[in-house]
């Protein structure tokens, strides 16, 4: 068996639960690739979960434990040394580092604007979207992409058109093509 490809989530992948939840299923379940965060990115979650969002910090805190009991291996640290070495934005500098000390070939982030090729290539870093990242995930193994998102809205009591007009709000390109790829028609958006 292949080890899982390595891929670090930017702040902006984990805030909004939907797709948080779907990359996490991906990735303990079917293990189609191994989520990687910081210290300094759950901090980033925390703060705009809360700021911007209203979420209660027991329930901020409750989400880091689940995160830290499923995936313990998930949490980088040791990379603050690289951070000054890189030369994207500087307020995400510390997440390029992180994927950089991993040896993670893929950043995932909707904020690419940050993460421009001269920045990422030298590290052997790509940063990729959500809906492109999850496209490429569905193309290498659909079967496993789709019984996740069957899974996902019936552990939720919604049908799988429901569930999908949810993610179109965070991924609407992988909602569009996996529609129809999948011969789906979702409710009106």
């Amino acid at each position: 068996m292949r080890a899982s490809p390595l891929v670090l989530l930017d702040a902006n992948v984990l805030v909004q639960a939907p797709l948080r939840d779907t990359l996490l299923r991906l990735a303990e379940g079917p293990q189609l690739f191994r989520p990687l965060w910081s210290e300094q990115i759950f901090e980033e979650v925390r703060r705009t979960l809360q700021n911007q969002f209203g979420i209660p910090p027991n329930r901020i805190a409750r989400l880091e434990n689940v995160l830290r009991e499923h995936f313990p291996e998930s949490w980088l640290t040791g990379f603050d040394a690289l951070t000054p070495r890189m030369t994207n934005d500087d307020k995400d500098r510390h997440v390029l580092a992180a994927a950089a000390h991993a040896a993670a070939p893929t950043l995932l982030t909707y904020n690419l604007r940050h993460f421009p090729p001269a920045a990422t290539h030298p590290w052997r870093v790509t940063a990729v979207g959500p809906s492109a990242f999850l496209k490429a995930l569905h193309q290498a193994d659909p079967t496993a992409v789709t019984t996740v998102l069957h899974q996902q809205a019936a552990d939720i009591r919604r049908t799988l058109p429901a569930q999908l007009r949810v993610l179109h709000k965070a991924i609407p390109a992988f909602v569009v093509y996996f529609c129809e790829v999948s011969s789906i028609s979702l409710p009106a958006l």
